[in-house]
């Protein structure tokens, strides 16, 4: 199964399970045109000695005139079945009709160029008596096991209206012999096209495997190793031009890295001026709503600096127990005051990085908290997988705004807008942490009410 699978699905497999079955329409074409002229071959082979005995029969006859061939060949026909006689009226003919040696022996008359004016013919199926000399020659050849055995053929034949001239034959098929050579020619022919075939396929199937899990790599993590630059010429203008770009790529998301580490420390500088400047103001609700800006601003350029370097974490995998993680991160939550809640959860453990994943169950706590009023947090296994879910009592979210919500920079109106003015970014950094753990975010409507925010995560 996994080979059939593997030569519908490569390439490489494709082309040899192409090249194997156009070589067996074409052998099996082949083997039609063959067969036709084997029947053809033994159709001839069981008519034409009866055919001749005929010719011979009214040649000698023309030679001899009418009237003085009849009492020989009848003295003949008692002691011989070979024996050709001549008959007023159609005769009448032992065992089954055979209309294809019918044909056949009209055409062999044509071809000869003689006329005749109907054919009948009929096979016998009893075994005919074998001659010593036929018995050594089967034993000594083996002819007994190719076929049935010989039986008895008749052929009548009218040359004048009313005048028949019937002879008889051996008949019987023999076993078509070039059966075995054909299936041997096959099989040579198969290892002959598809050997080449299968080692060409090689050699382009492992650059390409390690082609396709470079770029796997490239797409998890942003980073990935150089290809080999091997295989055939065009695999191996592939495999450059697949590592020229992996450079570039790299060097510009390292340039990305630094240049978006400046823009931090850039704005961290000023933003600790103004939280400085802020603690002087007199008037205390001031001062309480500027401090509020710039946490506000701080968190924001935290979200944005995360989601841009999402994909190029320097974080470690580390096997971590989720439900512990969880418990930890509603521990923190509930020491501030906030209305969180955790059910109780079995062992879960997988490996992750464990600071991606607090970041991400935090954004999702703190969204119930601050839209659907208080968070219920729950671990389960489902599967291969392990869920982390956070539910919330608010109103939910629309249907057809799932996919805009885990857009960057998209908020919602009315009930569920952040009265922080919040950017819209934490569902999106979510989800960006997801698929850097080749796991998926989820949001649903609860039948209760609310909404229900999933890290599916592989265990």
């Amino acid at each position: 199964m996994k080979t059939l699978r593997f030569l519908q699905q490569s390439l490489v497999g494709q082309i040899i399970l192409l090249v194997a079955v156009g070589l067996f329409v074409a052998q099996a074409i082949n083997f039609t045109l063959l067969l036709r002229e084997r029947n053809r071959v033994v159709l001839t082979g069981q008519t034409a000695p009866a055919v001749y005995r005929i010719i011979n029969a009214l040649d000698a006859r023309a030679d001899r005139g009418p009237g003085q061939d009849d009492a020989r060949p009848q003295r003949r026909e008692r002691r011989d079945w070979r024996a050709v006689r001549f008959a007023e009226g159609r005769p009448a003919l032992p065992g089954k009709p055979r209309p294809d040696i019918e044909r056949r022996a009209a055409d062999m008359f044509s071809d000869i160029g003689v006329t005749v004016r109907s054919i009948a013919a009929a096979e016998d199926d009893r075994p005919l008596p074998m001659r010593r000399w036929e018995r050594i020659r089967m034993r000594a050849t083996g002819d007994q096991a190719q076929g049935r055995p010989a039986t008895l053929l008749t052929l009548a034949v009218e040359y004048e209206p009313g005048r028949w001239v019937v002879a008889q034959a051996r008949g019987g098929d023999r076993a078509p012999r070039f059966l075995p050579w054909l299936i041997g020619q096959t099989l040579i022919l198969y290892i002959i096209v598809l050997a080449p075939l299968v080692w060409i396929g090689r050699r382009m199937a492992r650059p390409m495997r390690q082609l396709t899990g470079s770029a796997q790599q490239f797409a998890r993590t942003g980073s990935a190793d150089p290809v080999d630059e091997r295989g055939p010429g065009d695999v191996r203008d592939l495999t450059m031009a697949f590592n020229a770009m992996r450079a570039r790529i790299i060097a510009m998301l390292d340039e990305k890295d630094r240049m978006l580490g400046a823009i931090g420390h850039d704005l961290r500088t000023p933003l600790a001026s103004l939280r400085v400047r802020a603690e002087s103001v007199e008037d205390e609700g001031e001062r309480a709503r500027m401090s509020q800006t710039i946490e506000e601003m701080n968190r924001m350029l935290e979200d944005i600096l995360s989601l841009a370097r999402a994909g190029r974490s320097t974080e470690s995998v580390q096997k971590v127990d989720l439900s512990s993680l969880a418990d930890a991160v509603v521990e923190d939550f509930l020491e501030l005051g906030s209305p969180v809640d955790m059910a109780d959860s079995d062992r879960a453990v997988a490996f992750v990085r464990p600071q991606q994943i607090r970041r991400a169950l935090r954004n999702l706590i703190e969204n119930a908290i601050v839209y659907g009023a208080r968070a219920h947090v729950s671990v389960s296994r489902e599967g291969g997988a392990v869920r982390i879910a956070v539910a919330d009592d608010g109103p939910g979210i629309a249907e057809d705004r799932m996919a805009e919500m885990l857009e960057p920079f998209t908020r919602l109106e009315g009930s569920r807008n952040r009265e922080t003015g919040g950017a819209g970014l934490g569902l999106a950094l979510v989800r960006a942490i997801m698929a850097e753990h080749q796991g998926e975010l989820r949001l649903a409507n609860r039948p209760e009410g609310g909404l229900e925010a999933s890290l599916i995560l592989p265990a």
